[in-house]
């Protein structure tokens, strides 16, 4: 085994404490957990000082997913909010001049929201400078190891996505 992390560290202290555990179930979950927080905080910081607030940068985020143009209930399902949260964001980032509400051109009833260069500049500086921090970390791995991560991440994503045979799951 090469370099240790604190997640060695945590396996060792528990393993002689529950006598069942399974260290390397054990040190994935809680290095996926550390990664995340990693993730999360650098984020926050990053957001901060690019002035963006973590929904503002969501909700410019799922915008531009959508290549720049969708209707706020799309933005809503998106982000998995009500639509009247979403109208509150949308209207803050217009303020901002960071997106343009206009009515649809096939429905005048319907709204159409669009980046405008500043929100599409404001989205790509925090997406370039977040994903610095992303690469960093998984630099470490050559691309056939990343790969392998990713499908590995896959497959346990996929269990974790099943509706049966999980714990308060439809079949419990």
């Amino acid at each position: 085994m090469g370099e240790r992390d604190r997640t060695d560290d945590h396996v060792a202290r528990w393993a002689p404490i529950v006598s069942d555990l399974d260290p390397d179930i054990e040190g994935a979950v809680t290095r996926m957990v550390f990664f995340v927080k990693h993730i999360r905080q650098v984020r926050e910081e990053f957001l901060a000082a690019s002035g963006l607030q973590p929904h503002e940068f969501d909700t410019l985020h799922a915008l531009a997913g959508r290549h720049g143009t969708a209707a706020p209930s799309q933005l809503a399902a998106d982000l998995a909010m009500p639509p009247n949260s979403v109208t509150g964001r949308l209207d803050a980032l217009e303020r901002r001049g960071f997106v343009r509400r206009s009515p649809s051109a096939t429905d005048r009833r319907r709204v159409v929201v669009e980046l405008t260069p500043a929100g599409r500049s404001a989205w790509r500086d925090a997406m370039d400078g977040l994903g610095v921090e992303e690469h960093r970390l998984l630099g470490a791995l050559d691309p056939g190891e990343r790969r392998t991560l990713s499908d590995l991440l896959r497959r346990v994503m996929l269990r974790a996505e099943e509706e049966t045979n999980r714990p308060g799951g439809p079949d419990s």
